[in-house]
């Protein structure tokens, strides 16, 4: 049995809505919890001790009352009004504890309106009551606790308002420093959240200041260090291309031999080197300009491939793209030229309509390749090269406007896939397309 049949089944935890896991949604569910909670517990005190101070009163008074009836009875008096022995409507419970010799009151109705009974012991067993209007008391508490619940309702809406207009202007703070990160990320190095709180020093910085603060002294000191190393490499090679000049020019003056050839390829290799560097830096300062055109891309492909013993396929409708031939040329030689270095044969370029896609029939890419891009100067398991082929093919596709991405083929290989921006002449009308010669 493989380890993946004896894992247990993990539940699968419910995907909740993307909003809900937003900080101002957050903050405003908390906000709202917190204040129901304070609304109802500052409701049930204050209903509390209104209520227990209405209730007393009006038991006071009818204790009061039932005195003077128990007065007129053992007097053998006429009972007064809102009196009487056992009268209709007595609650059992009173009834009960009158009979077993003890006075109360309790809240009840009589004839349909909310009345304060109270009762104490008659003879034979009895019970002799009196009660009062409970009316007003009655609706005293409902009248507070409507007040209650309107007034919590206002002052929880009042304070979701304010919670969320403080909670929001942080957000808008963090998600403008979020939106920094992803430019410097993407490579605009320029990009800066310029925080008002940390352009003005007497200004208190709260937390969102300080993080902005630091992404901007970070993007600042990657920007130096990246230009540094720009610097260098375009001086580098300047400086290399002089002494490489007369190197190749005294190479081809040997004598004819193996020496002579070993020579002059090294010489080539290296100029070559110093050329990619120089192309490297230019597209790390991005200086280049594009001289966008229509293009028929089959004949283009097919062109570059001439030579190269790799096979062409086209599928699909020629489709005209609006590039930069010589770049394009240039990326897709990268392609090739890397196709029959690090892959193996057959080596196929499609175009289908605007994607032209090379694939070798090898390894494949390595996995960090795949996942973040090329890396100058890294190839993996001690391949041949520098690794500024792919990445030249990388930058160059960037400034033509077209998405180059890197995988591998299920049954093997690495697969480049080059998609180019369709060309749309204006009212629909494409102008002739300029030969790929």
């Amino acid at each position: 049995m493989s380890r993946r049949a004896e894992a247990p089944r993990r539940r699968a935890r419910p995907r909740l809505p993307a909003w809900t896991a937003t900080l101002t949604w957050k903050a405003a569910v908390f906000i709202t919890v917190m204040c129901c909670v304070l609304a109802a517990l500052l409701g049930v005190l204050v209903h509390t001790a209104v209520t227990r101070q209405t209730v007393g009163h009006a038991r006071e008074k009818s204790l009061a009352r039932l005195t003077e009836v128990s007065r007129a009875y053992e007097a053998g008096e006429a009972l007064p009004p809102r009196s009487g022995v056992d009268p209709p409507g007595l609650p059992g419970p009173l009834r009960g504890l009158a009979a077993g010799g003890r006075r109360g009151t309790m809240v009840g109705r009589f004839l349909g309106r909310p009345v304060m009974w109270a009762a104490a012991p008659a003879d034979g067993g009895r019970a002799l009551a009196a009660w009062t209007d409970y009316s007003q008391s009655a609706r005293t508490i409902n009248g507070l606790d409507g007040a209650i619940i309107g007034s919590s309702v206002l002052a929880i809406g009042a304070t979701l308002l304010v919670g969320a207009f403080a909670v929001t202007r942080v957000t808008r703070r963090l998600h403008q420093t979020a939106r920094v990160a992803r430019r410097i990320g993407a490579g605009d190095l320029d990009a800066r959240v310029d925080d008002p709180r940390t352009a003005d020093p007497s200004r208190r910085q709260d937390e969102v200041a300080v993080v902005a603060g630091a992404l901007d002294t970070m993007a600042s000191a990657l920007q130096r260090k990246l230009q540094a190393e720009q610097r260098f490499t375009a001086d580098v090679a300047h400086e290399l291309r002089t002494p490489l000049t007369g190197l190749s020019a005294a190479a081809e003056l040997l004598p004819p031999g193996r020496p002579a050839e070993l020579v002059q390829d090294r010489a080539r290799a290296l100029r070559a080197l110093t050329e990619d560097l120089l192309e490297i830096s230019r597209l790390d300062a991005r200086t280049e300009h594009v001289d966008l055109d229509a293009h028929e891309l089959p004949p283009l492909a097919a062109r570059v491939a001439q030579g190269t013993d790799t096979r062409v396929e086209v599928t699909g409708e020629p489709v005209r793209v609006e590039t930069d031939r010589r770049r394009l040329e240039r990326v897709l030689g990268n392609l090739i030229s890397n196709a029959h270095r690090h892959g193996r044969p057959p080596v196929v370029l499609t175009v289908d309509g605007p994607v032209v896609t090379v694939r070798d029939h090898g390894d494949g890419f390595p996995e960090y390749l795949t996942a973040g891009g090329p890396q100058r100067f890294r190839t993996e398991g001690g391949g041949k090269g520098h690794g500024l082929g792919l990445t030249i093919a990388a930058g160059q596709a960037e400034v033509m406007g077209a998405v180059l991405t890197f995988g591998n083929a299920p049954d093997g290989g690495a697969v480049a896939r080059l998609t180019l921006p369709r060309y749309t002449g204006p009212d629909g009308e494409e102008p002739p397309v300029r030969a790929a010669t």
